[in-house]
């Protein structure tokens, strides 16, 4: 790794933010622990409804906001709040708006409680991250994305991005977690992938059928540098699949996330 030590996590969801799951914790856990090595971190997530901003001290960031992310020819304005996560004073960057993330409380996750939505919501969340950092001026060695949520922020970054000073250079680590969605994404998502510039080659992947979620992995996986296990038990296909690709690829460490294996990981990319 160069002696830039900047290190991008682009995460799910984040304990304790939401209620705490296997995932979220992890996202807690290793940025925190990487940041203790001396590296310099900042997280993004996105801004679920039952997020208490009052109570996690969550405030909107003027100068990032503002800006309209079009996507299906509607324009969707980008509304970016940050809080420090008090345990380890990590800064973390929420990425709201309203027509994909209530502005109430919820009794699950948007990505559950409106799943139709999605596949826009997807879209909505991994533009507002890279336009962020583009605004920040931040210049990231690694961006490691966790969750399939996270799942077209490698895409993005090697196709809409790649010549971007700031983070087109960025290494991509993907890990992958034993949570999934259930049934398939809208069945207009590659036309709308392909209405942002995406080309059909680049996500020849998807077929023609609706894309459920090892599909979506699958994705992620092929325009990643590097794939992490996160879970114990993921589909043996997309372990297959990335040794497939030749992918550089960390087998599962643990409930408790390995951080020097994780940085090890990260500069042999």
């Amino acid at each position: 790794m160069s002696n830039n030590r900047r290190i991008l996590y682009i995460s799910q969801e984040i304990t304790p933010y939401l209620k705490a799951s296997a995932l979220g914790q992890m996202c807690q856990i290793l940025p925190g622990k990487v940041q203790e090595k001396g590296f310099e971190v900042r997280t993004f997530m996105p801004k679920y409804g039952c997020i208490n901003e009052r109570r996690n001290q969550l405030h909107e960031v003027i100068r990032l906001s503002g800006i309209n992310l079009t996507i299906d020819d509607t324009d969707h304005p980008l509304i970016i709040k940050v809080a420090t996560l008090q345990s380890s004073r990590m800064q973390v960057y929420f990425i709201d708006n309203d027509d994909y993330f209530q502005h109430h409380a919820v009794s699950d996750l948007e990505i559950r409680e409106t799943p139709e939505e999605n596949d826009e919501r997807l879209i909505f969340f991994v533009r507002g991250v890279m336009e962020t950092v583009r605004k920040l001026r931040w210049e990231p060695e690694t961006i490691h994305c966790s969750g399939w949520v996270t799942a077209l922020a490698p895409l993005y970054l090697k196709k809409q991005y790649a010549d971007d000073p700031t983070i087109g250079n960025a290494k991509i680590v993907y890990s992958i977690f034993d949570d999934q969605f259930e049934g398939t994404l809208d069945p207009r998502f590659v036309e709308k992938l392909i209405a942002d510039n995406i080309s059909k080659e680049d996500i020849s992947i998807l077929g023609e059928a609706p894309v459920d979620c090892v599909t979506l992995n699958k994705l992620a996986i092929a325009h990643s540098d590097g794939i992490i296990q996160a879970s114990e038990n993921i589909p043996q296909e997309l372990i297959d699949f990335a040794n497939s690709l030749g992918k550089q690829f960390l087998p599962y460490q643990g409930e408790t996330p390995d951080a020097q294996a994780v940085v090890d990981f990260y500069e042999s990319l």
